[in-house]
């Protein structure tokens, strides 16, 4: 039993970019499925495919690299808001990561969105992670 999903999706990704593998499986949830979209959105990862398996399904993320240091390009992911501590901002206070360099996955009574998207629509929230 995983107490902290969003924690292990994170983490997961994390080991796979660290190994050097192309595709990274992570259980689907909610949640999950509109934090890869952001990542794909932003251009953190190549692709993703939502694979349903009569049970919980399957995210499957093809990780992206650069062509020509086979660096990753997700430099690192970082958890803010955790179970035990949740961080929570209003729309005046929204982080910006490394400058405006990363993203600031925030979870808004709009949705899930990036802090500047947030910024956009004027509205807080809970921060889940750091992306650069």
């Amino acid at each position: 039993m995983v107490t902290d999903p969003i924690a292990d999706y994170l983490t997961r990704i994390r080991n796979a970019n660290s190994a050097g593998h192309r595709v990274v499986e992570i259980p689907a949830s909610n949640l999950k499925k509109q934090i890869t979209k952001i990542l794909f959105d932003q251009g953190y990862i190549l692709s993703y495919k939502f694979e349903d398996d009569n049970l919980q399904g399957v995210i499957k993320i093809a990780l992206k690299y650069d062509n020509v240091t086979k660096e990753p390009v997700i430099k690192k992911l970082q958890r803010v808001s955790k179970p035990g501590l949740r961080k929570y901002v209003n729309a005046d206070t929204l982080p910006r990561v490394l400058n405006g360099l990363g993203i600031a996955v925030m979870s808004t009574s709009n949705g899930v969105m990036t802090s500047t998207q947030a910024k956009r629509e004027n509205v807080g929230g809970e921060v889940l992670c750091y992306v650069y």
